[in-house]
């Protein structure tokens, strides 16, 4: 009870006592403060007043949070299985391939190394022994679910080498974890998450020649799950195959930084409360092709995908994005959609609040914000950064957005080319994932 002794209930959760009470909360605060800060109410009387004269714009900010996806665990939904690294097989090539030069030459995704790891799932039975094959083609039913209804998840992580010669990968747990919560969300199985892990580091002890040495080069690590049932019918399924394929990667950016211009999509939308948005599941990706196609033709290289009647931002392409501003009330504040259910929960997203946070130079901020807060911002000059952020990139500065008609111009630093904090978190991390600078647990080498 607050010291007013006023209390709102929405949805039986209590959002509003008073002025000090919502300036402090997580729930509705960080969305108010700014106006309740300037309100600074006398008593119960005074809020409830406000609260009417405002209850469609209230209205408006609590419904996407209210209507979020809870974080929910399916684990009790699924027998509990594991992986037994013990029991892994290695069968190795008898034609190893050649490898590409590390160079600008190298295509994301178009050649892979010599081997895989694959791990047969049966509902009845679990999971069978592991093994590490040679990189071939599937064989699977034509009315596999994979095919049909897209139960199918997968992850992307990367393997990288210290200036030792030795195989690092970048908070490899945080992939795990996501990989088990889509196959829950698809209704298929839940993970043995270190069992998996130690089996894909022991693919990558077979194939450690494929880990690029250059400096930002690595090996990109795909975990895949598809439903493999040869049967059609809309259930859950009873056969899955787990596997994990490997390519070698350069850097996103061949030259350094290039930024890009993006355009915020009003019609089409990525996700929705209640959907797969926070999951890593082939169906979010295909509906996404045709805006993105219809971007690039209109000259932008991506899409910020928007939500809700009030253009709530959410993602960028397949990344997280962040924006750095000057607040109303004259505070830097670094702010990025909250994990509602609707939102990818990124590695590097992750990695880029608890290190701000660590530096505690201004205000970090997971909070519902709206493309109108955006374009307010850059009218009155506020706007200081924006960057997507994801595994393939690390950080992708953005110098434009087209929103209804409008230009908006950001700064990318004194160069052009990225702001000092996007050119900061880069290095940070980079440096993190290559050996270079310790942080925590973050990078795990491979004995």
């Amino acid at each position: 009870r607050c010291w007013s002794g006023f209390r709102l209930r929405v949805a039986g959760k209590l959002v509003v006592g008073c002025g000090v009470c919502v300036a402090e909360s997580g729930f509705l605060g960080p969305l108010l403060r700014e106006e309740l800060s300037l309100l600074q109410p006398s008593g119960p009387l005074q809020l409830a007043l406000w609260l009417l004269e405002n209850m469609l714009r209230v209205a408006r900010i609590l419904k996407p949070v209210l209507v979020s996806q809870p974080s929910r665990s399916y684990a009790a939904s699924f027998s509990s299985s594991s992986i037994d690294p013990s029991a892994l097989t290695i069968k190795k090539t008898a034609a190893p391939k050649l490898k590409p030069a590390n160079d600008h030459s190298l295509v994301f995704g178009a050649q892979f190394a010599d081997h895989m790891l694959e791990v047969d799932w049966k509902r009845d039975k679990g999971f069978g022994p592991p093994r590490i094959v040679p990189h071939h083609k599937l064989e699977i039913d034509p009315a596999a679910p994979a095919l049909h209804y897209s139960v199918q998840a997968f992850e992307g992580m990367k393997a990288y080498k210290d200036s030792q010669g030795k195989i690092r990968l970048f908070r490899p747990d945080k992939n795990m974890q996501r990989f088990n919560d889509s196959c829950e969300r698809l209704a298929v199985t839940s993970l043995d998450r270190e069992g998996l892990l130690k089996c894909i580091k022991e693919l990558l002890k077979v194939d450690s020649d494929w880990v690029p040495e250059k400096e930002g080069y690595s090996l990109y690590l795909r975990p895949t799950m598809i439903a493999t049932d040869p049967a059609l019918g809309v259930h859950p399924s009873t056969e899955a195959l787990i596997y994990c394929i490997t390519s070698p990667v350069g850097p996103y950016f061949k030259d350094g930084f290039k930024p890009v211009k993006i355009l915020a999509e009003t019609t089409f939308k990525r996700a929705w409360p209640g959907g797969t948005g926070c999951n890593k599941v082939g169906g979010n990706y295909a509906p996404g092709l045709l805006p993105q196609q219809m971007a690039n033709k209109a000259g932008y290289s991506q899409v910020l995908w928007l939500f809700g009647e009030d253009d709530y931002v959410t993602e960028v392409g397949s990344m997280n994005i962040f924006f750095l501003w000057e607040t109303p009330s004259g505070k830097i504040e670094l702010v990025t959609a909250p994990l509602d259910g609707t939102i990818l929960p990124g590695v590097t997203r992750d990695s880029i609040l608890e290190l701000a946070r660590e530096w505690g130079e201004f205000e970090v901020t997971e909070r519902p914000f709206t493309m109108p807060e955006v374009a307010a911002a850059w009218k009155e000059g506020r706007l200081r950064e924006a960057f997507g952020a994801g595994t393939a990139a690390v950080i992708a500065p953005i110098n434009g957005i087209a929103y209804k008609g409008e230009e908006m111009n950001i700064s990318c630093g004194e160069d052009g080319n990225a702001g000092p904090l996007a050119a900061r978190l880069y290095k940070e991390i980079t440096d993190i994932q290559a050996g270079k600078k310790s942080f925590r647990d973050w990078s795990v080498l491979i004995d």
